[in-house]
């Protein structure tokens, strides 16, 4: 048995891993997927949400577990379990980064994105009057995100979409070889990513090398539209 922690990305909840962690708790495993701040039912002011915040959470939770914890990251989740990595790493069992930003220590979302033009969700991006949030054009969520999905998962995930705070999108990490480096690393790439191309994945991953790959054909959204492959393997981790 082992004990996940699942980590959303922009724009969604904890709501988007249900079919993975129904899966995997039917496999005796233990599983988490809580709501990030402002992006679930608590929902402070945009401006006051950092990254440091969601890591934050993540850590505590993560500390509060009685064994080593499996964090799993979608998309932007993948700088809070970096971040979660620094601060807890001796409560790590690995960090599975699911097409997810894997950045180096000083880089941040917003720069990595810029150097992805292949990238559906750029144009997309409705940034608020106050600078503060930003949501992605309805009309754009479905080639974006959900490419390989049906049409009742992608009904649902519009209805549950919330608007995601700019400020930990512009954050630099900051990481360390003793810390976030020690923690053992598995990348899981989606071949059909437009949100984050094969190739931007490919970059960060030659940039801060996995110990182990797993491919998958699939849109943004594996837990959706690959849901028996990617609860596959992450119970082989």
């Amino acid at each position: 048995m082992a004990n996940y922690i699942f980590v959303h990305g922009a724009w969604h909840g904890g709501w988007c891993w249900h079919r993975v962690v129904a899966g995997l708790e039917r496999a005796s495993h233990r599983t988490a997927a809580p709501d990030l701040a402002s992006l679930g039912r608590d929902r402070p002011a945009a401006r006051a949400v950092t990254l440091a915040l969601w890591a934050d959470q993540i850590a505590a939770l993560v500390a509060e577990q009685p064994e080593p914890v499996i964090l799993v990251g979608h998309s932007r989740g993948g700088i809070v379990l970096s971040e979660v990595a620094e601060r807890v790493p001796e409560k790590l069992r690995s960090l599975v980064y699911v097409t997810a930003y894997l950045l180096e220590d000083g880089h941040s979302v917003r720069a990595q994105a810029a150097l992805d033009p292949e990238s559906l969700v750029g144009p997309a991006m409705v940034i608020a009057d106050d600078h503060q949030t930003a949501t992605v054009r309805e009309a754009a969520v479905r080639d974006a995100f959900y490419g390989q999905c049906s049409d009742a998962d992608v009904v649902l995930a519009k209805s549950l979409l919330v608007p995601e705070p700019l400020a930990p999108l512009s954050t630099p990490l900051r990481l360390s070889a003793g810390r976030f480096g020690r923690v053992p690393r598995v990348y899981v790439e989606c071949t059909a990513d437009r949100a984050i191309t094969l190739a931007a994945q490919r970059r960060m991953q030659d940039a801060l090398p996995c110990a182990r790959r797993i491919t998958l054909a699939s849109d943004h959204s594996p837990f959706f539209s690959r849901t028996e492959e990617l609860t596959r393997a992450l119970a082989g981790i």
